[in-house]
């Protein structure tokens, strides 16, 4: 397993947002969503939201886990992701939530399931709103969605928590 740093997570999660904002800009959008809108992760019911530290303890614990799904960027799950997760496909994308659902279907709608993304602060993921939605539009009832504050290198990568690399 390849060892990552807080830097080098760090500058992918940089080039990504700045990615993201380009993208954004070159279509003539706003470089951050506005708060109440479609996609934003501040829809995400408060009630479902997990601490990292609190994931961090559920995965370590003997007990039945639930599945974790990233539900961002490629590039940042290759880079470094919560060791067992599974990517599914950025949520902010149709393609991404094609993959999603690909990924779910099969399960039982009492699968707990714990979804997350790390790109950016959490007021601009673009990612974490849709595919909530997505979830609960397919009828799993035990979904819970990561808290990352500023960004996964921060949040999760810089406080020591396990991560994968490198798929």
């Amino acid at each position: 397993m390849k060892k990552t740093s807080f830097a080098a997570v760090g500058i992918v999660v940089t080039l990504l947002c700045l990615g993201h904002a380009l993208v954004l800009s070159a279509a003539g959008a706003q470089s951050s969503p506005p708060a109440s809108g479609a996609g934003s992760a501040l829809l995400v019911p408060q009630a479902v939201l997990v601490q990292p530290a609190d994931l961090n303890r559920l995965l370590q614990a003997p007990s039945a886990k639930p599945l974790v799904l990233q539900v961002g960027s490629h590039v940042l799950y290759a880079e470094a992701h919560i060791r067992g997760s599974q990517y599914a496909g950025p949520g902010g994308e149709a393609d991404g939530l094609q993959l999603l659902r690909s990924k779910v279907d099969p399960l039982p709608r009492t699968q707990s399931i714990v979804i997350y993304c790390g790109c950016c602060p959490w007021n601009r993921c673009p990612n974490i709103g849709p595919a909530f939605r997505q979830l609960q539009q397919m009828g799993f009832k035990s979904v819970k969605v990561l808290y990352i504050a500023d960004n996964f290198g921060a949040n999760w990568v810089a406080k020591g928590y396990p991560v994968d690399a490198g798929r």
